[in-house]
């Protein structure tokens, strides 16, 4: 019978948290979705590579919100299951409230080892991929990028400038610089327009001419008419990896090389207290999530008969809430100082064992009992 206690409280917190997860990562990942269209308007990628790019953004998005979506769904049934007295039920079938806090401290357990392997693992992973599209990625809705009467420099070393645009789609008076290794070329047009040639839209410029420096040597030429090259162009948009998008195995590696130990030396390794930042967030802020529901089961200590119910519920949101900022928080705290790093590493062990002995004040228990 207990086990099949358990069971159901088990799962009706699991499917809460379950839902409130990908409910509310969805919702975030739709309004984060709508500003990555800068993505394909302004910077002229394709639709497969912002589609790519904001999918593979989700699993952070996720890793994020957990916390809170874990600390709100188990707080929410703990009291549901208060205001419809089903809590009575497991007292009077005999089942301690020490057991259940035993039972769901191994659950937490469960859930900040998955915490984990999303921070550690898929996180970066899915980030580096997104990257990846972009470094591998043309810029193939060039017509995007020109605007009247403004000017673009999206395109690296490329600025370009059309002063008008008719019903007809034509620009009109158009500057183009192009800077290059050792110079630059400057293109003026009267007048310019995409045109589909094979598989590919071209802009193509009438009546204008082309200066160019190479070195010491300038050359200019007039034209009639004009095709402007725009394969194998990138824009400025960064897409080298950053320390959120390394391994955890490799910002290990660079700790090694903090303490002397030779590895093969990469830029990231040179920026200790970063490296000591991204691993507390993946290893360690996972820890507090034990804290989070050892919080919100401090709900079943005081039954709603009891005048101090309502204080314990705003004791236990305020002090959980305030457990999701400090975690948060603690990154700011993280310094090139190892030992004060180990100190600030150690805080949800100590929160837990603090909020465990609560329970054991609060339930008159002994060791052996438990």
């Amino acid at each position: 019978m207990k086990k099949i206690i358990f069971r159901k409280l088990l799962l009706d917190c699991l499917t809460f948290f379950f839902l409130a997860l990908f409910g509310i990562g969805t919702i975030i990942w739709v309004f984060q979705a709508v500003n990555f269209l800068d993505i394909m308007i302004e910077d002229g990628r394709n639709y497969n590579v912002y589609f790519n790019y904001t999918l593979l953004n989700f699993p952070k998005i996720i890793s994020r919100i957990l916390p809170f979506a874990l600390f709100f769904s188990f707080s929410y049934t703990f009291i549901k299951y208060e205001a419809n007295n089903e809590l009575i039920i497991f007292w009077n079938h005999g089942v301690d409230k020490i057991s259940i806090v035993n039972f769901f401290f191994w659950i937490s357990i469960l859930i900040m080892l998955i915490q984990m392997i999303l921070l550690s693992i898929l996180v970066p992973k899915s980030q580096e991929m997104a990257r990846s599209k972009l470094r591998t990625s043309n810029v193939d809705y060039f017509e995007e990028l020109i605007k009247p009467k403004k000017f673009n420099d999206t395109i690296k070393g490329l600025t370009i400038f059309a002063e008008d645009k008719d019903d007809n789609e034509e620009f009109k008076n158009i500057y183009i610089k192009n800077n290059k290794k050792k110079g630059f070329q400057i293109t003026f047009a009267k007048k310019g327009i995409f045109e589909l040639k094979g598989n590919k839209r071209v802009l193509v410029l009438y009546d204008g001419q082309t200066l160019t420096q190479n070195g010491e040597n300038i050359t200019n030429f007039n034209f009639s008419k004009s095709d402007f090259g725009l394969t194998n162009m990138n824009s400025h948009l960064i897409t080298y990896e950053k320390i959120q998008d390394q391994t955890t195995f490799t910002l290990i590696k660079c700790i090694q090389s903090i303490f002397g130990i030779k590895i093969k030396d990469t830029i990231i390794c040179k920026s200790p207290r970063n490296i000591y930042k991204e691993l507390f967030k993946r290893l360690i802020s996972p820890f507090y999530l034990p804290v989070l529901i050892l919080i919100s089961l401090l709900l079943i200590l005081i039954t709603k008969e009891n005048q101090k119910y309502n204080k314990n519920k705003f004791f236990v949101f305020f002090a959980g809430f305030g457990i999701i900022v400090l975690s948060e928080s603690s990154l700011g705290y993280i310094t090139n100082n190892l030992t004060k790093n180990i100190l600030i590493s150690i805080l949800p062990f100590i929160i837990t064992l603090i909020i465990y002995f609560i329970f054991i004040y609060k339930l008159k228990l002994s060791f052996r009992k438990l």
